[in-house]
């Protein structure tokens, strides 16, 4: 075997002492450097250590040793250090690793050399007995480093650099949209409904992320995509919730059904979500689609029965249509090729002839779990009809004094609401797998609502013997608990929906929060400690500290125009890096893991953060034209970073999304997410915008202050709000003092005519003058004083409040 490295590279040592121990033949042969430390290495195994773990070969690493250590540097305290070397004595002292020859030891010695014989502040820990004897076991911590590195391998190196080069040119434009979205031939088509929330209250945070918010996500991801999308919803509106609730408030169950939908939309267009329709259950369409549904069940149809020879997956218990099965392509060998066509080498397949055929249909861990119990033991039936007035009538015989139960009758909402929307809504809810135009359906919601969605109503579209459209993947929240307690819709604990509208934090702020607490595996717990902590930590001074000050950077040292980009390696690597994580954003969304896809937005910003660090463009562009040049190209690849976050966000942030374009006068091309790799949409000489902060700062007393406004019930937060309200009234209500209207002398001068008219009115009282005499000095008086208050409003007597003087009952 051959060996490829430059002098000095200290990976290539590794190699070389290992497969001296291990008696392996090596050649080396030695290359120049050109300032990139090189390894060129056949990929073979050394007695179980791979040389990808022994040294990340078949890879170029820009300065890999001297990065290795400066990340140590800057993630490790002098406290740390001392509690990892703590941490190694004690595992050497049971003996894990003990022989000096051993690979561990070699590759530990061999990557530790450079460090020892630098000024780097580990050297005296390094030489410390203790820690020279725990050395060995030091390699789990090394290679754990090294895997995460940034090292990128030549074919990563090499489509960076194309797609930054050549990607723009060949990215396809944004899918226009057309109304109404209907499905087409030859494209992907996406339905995506989220569960109809109730009618009969307001939507709390946990009821937001558990459907409308997680499916507006993922229905503005598709549009990235160019999927032909389509994201309906609505409100469940019949049933007895709706009527009870009508009893509670004194209105008729239509006024409650008008009241909340409104409310509701109010909500959910504050939140931005993006439905094409927004419907309600309540309509003509419903009763025609729910008793069409019915009758085709309760006359059981006729089917004609036909066999196919076809994949079946044991999880889902179903029969795969071609596009649901992926596996190894029978004629490239490419790991993911669908089950009619390899999209590698183009190549027309059918599924069965796939190698390792996997199911591609995606149901969450909890909706296969809740799913199973209810089949596990048969399916039982159960009763569809209620008492009810408010409802979809039963059509039967019989019957027609009953309505139908809500959860026979909310799910076909789904279907109704379409109908609303467009007249040829059959396109969408007939079975996919007959037409050319297939159709894929997506639902989101929260467990409890799993049976009602992986049974109940498929069950009811199967029986009818009609080919209508069946959910395929079904994505369940777990439960979203607020602080150390539950939300609550019927107690009012929580915030709510129209709560956080009232709370001046921007919409897309709790977006980002919900989802990135959003209970995909577990349980998880909505606190505003935390509320705080990550919109200062994560959207402050991570995400927007990176894309406010490139942008600033530029506007403020290049007039704002973007200068000519010279890809340098590192920068190519730096690329690389973020095309990886690009990868895996698109990877996690396709699976429906949402809360993963905003965290590879934020490892983007943060590698942006690293990259501008170790450039420093504001030293640069004080130097030399050669580096003032550099600079220009740091902040040219910055900003295009900052336009592809931009991007990534539109799922997550909408409006977040558009202020950063507006900021960058992005081109509407750059809205589309077909390629994992970063393309140049701002070339050299584009003009951006004016940069201004993304976020703001949440301090600590605005939280204590949100805590206490939100503690105890919804009901409890509302009557105090009347109570402030009547009181705010009752001061409006009173009298204002005004100040006064003459001066001191005048208003001196008649409080004096005052005190002497009433001297002269009440002497003319003891002397029992005339009453005309008496009445007309009176009224005299009573004018002074009328001047007077109006001269000095102070000067008014204050009211008594007993409405008159008492009358004194007298005895008979």
């Amino acid at each position: 075997m051959e060996l490829s490295t430059d002098l000095g590279n200290t990976q290539g040592l590794k190699i070389l002492i290992a497969g001296a121990i291990k008696k392996v033949n090596l050649s080396l042969n030695v290359v120049k450097s050109d300032g990139i430390h090189y390894i060129q290495f056949s990929c073979v195994e050394i007695e179980g250590w791979s040389s990808a773990v022994l040294c990340q070969c078949s890879c170029k690493i820009c300065q890999k040793n001297k990065w290795r250590w400066s990340w140590l540097d800057r993630s490790v305290s002098s406290i740390e250090i001392e509690k990892i070397g703590m941490f190694f004595v004690c595992l050497i002292k049971h003996s894990i690793y003990g022989d000096a020859k051993s690979l561990p030891a070699v590759c530990i010695w061999s990557t530790l050399y450079p460090m020892l014989c630098s000024d780097s502040p580990f050297k005296g820990w390094f030489l410390q007995p203790e820690v020279c004897c725990a050395l060995p076991v030091l390699l789990c911590f090394i290679l754990f480093i090294q895997s995460c590195g940034p090292s990128v391998n030549p074919e990563e190196f090499e489509r960076a650099k194309d797609a930054w080069l050549n990607g723009r040119s060949r990215s396809a434009a944004p899918k226009k949209p057309k109304t109404p979205v209907l499905p087409e031939d030859g494209t992907r088509n996406v339905l995506i409904t989220s569960a109809l929330p109730y009618v009969n209250n307001v939507p709390h945070l946990g009821n937001i992320i558990g459907c409308v918010l997680s499916a507006d996500v993922f229905a503005r991801f598709c549009r990235l995509r160019n999927y032909t999308t389509l994201y309906v919803c609505g409100t469940d509106e019949y049933g007895t919730a709706t009527e009870t609730k009508a009893v509670e408030e004194g209105l008729t169950p239509k006024q409650i059904c008008d009241k909340y939908n409104a409310l509701h939309t109010e909500i959910y267009e504050w939140f931005n979500i993006g439905f094409d329709y927004f419907g309600r259950t309540t309509t003509a369409q419903q009763t025609e689609v729910a008793q069409d549904i019915f009758w085709k069940l309760h006359k059981n149809g006729y089917i004609t029965k036909d066999s196919v020879e076809q994949l079946q997956c044991v999880s889902c218990d179903r029969f795969l249509a071609d596009r649901f099965v992926e596996g190894t392509c029978p004629i490239c060998a490419y790991d993911d090729a669908r089950g009619d066509q390899c999209d590698k080498c183009g190549k027309l397949i059918n599924a069965i002839e796939l190698q390792n055929p996997r199911c591609k249909l995606f149901w969450s861990s909890n909706t296969k779990v809740i799913t199973k119990s209810w089949i596990r033991d048969g399916l039982h039936a159960r009763c569809i009809t209620r008492d009810l007035k408010w409802g979809t009538p039963v059509p039967l015989e019989g019957f027609t004094d009953k309505v139908f139960y809500v959860w026979y009758d909310a799910p076909i909402g789904y279907i109704s609401i379409t109908a609303n929307y467009t007249s040829e809504w059959q396109k969408w809810w007939k079975n996919p797998n007959v037409r050319k135009e297939q159709v894929e359906m997506f639902n989101f919601m929260a467990k409890d609502n799993v049976p009602f969605h992986s049974v109940i109503f498929p069950s009811c579209l199967l029986g009818t013997g009609e080919p209508y459209s069946i959910v395929g993947n079904l994505s369940a929240t777990e439960y979203l608990n607020y602080e150390d307690g539950k939300f609550s819709k019927s107690r009012g604990v929580g915030v709510f929906g129209n709560d956080a509208m009232n709370t001046g934090i921007p919409a897309d702020v709790w977006r980002f929060y919900l989802l990135y607490m959003r209970p995909e595996g577990q349980d998880s717990a909505f606190s505003w400690d935390d509320f705080l902590l990550k919109n200062n930590s994560e959207l402050l001074n991570n995400l927007g500290n990176f894309i406010n000050r490139a942008l600033a950077f530029l506007s403020n040292n290049f007039a704002g125009v973007v200068s000519k980009v010279t890809l340098t390696n590192p920068d190519v690597e730096f690329l690389a890096l973020i095309a990886r994580e690009l990868k895996e954003y698109t990877a996690h969304l396709e699976k429906l893991k949402l809360r993963e896809g905003i965290r590879r937005i934020l490892s983007i910003s943060k590698l942006g953060n690293q990259f501008m660090q170790a450039n420093k463009p504001w030293v640069l562009v004080k130097g030399s034209a050669e580096d003032r040049a550099r600079a220009g190209s740091v902040i040219g690849l910055a900003a295009n970073v900052a336009c592809l976050l931009s991007v990534l966000l539109l799922p997550f942030m909408p409006n977040t999304s558009r202020i950063i374009q507006d900021q960058l006068k992005a081109p509407d091309a750059c809205n589309v997410l077909l390629s994992d790799d970063v393309s140049c949409f701002l070339p050299e000489g584009h003009q951006i915008g004016t940069p201004k902060p993304l976020f703001q700062k949440i301090e600590t007393k605005t939280v204590e202050d949100l805590k206490k406004q939100f503690a105890g019930s919804q009901q409890s937060r509302v009557c105090e709000e009347e109570k402030k309200v009547e009181s705010k009234k009752e001061k409006a209500a009173e009298p204002k003092a005004t100040a006064p209207t003459k001066s001191a002398a005048e208003i001196e001068e008649l409080t004096l005519q005052v005190t002497q008219q009433g001297d002269l009115v009440r002497q003319l009282k003891t002397d029992k003058a005339d009453p005309e005499k008496v009445k007309a000095e009176v009224a005299k008086l009573l004018s002074l004083k009328r001047e007077l208050i109006a001269a000095d409003p102070s000067q008014a007597p204050a009211p008594s409040g007993s409405g008159g003087k008492k009358k004194k009952n007298k005895k008979k």
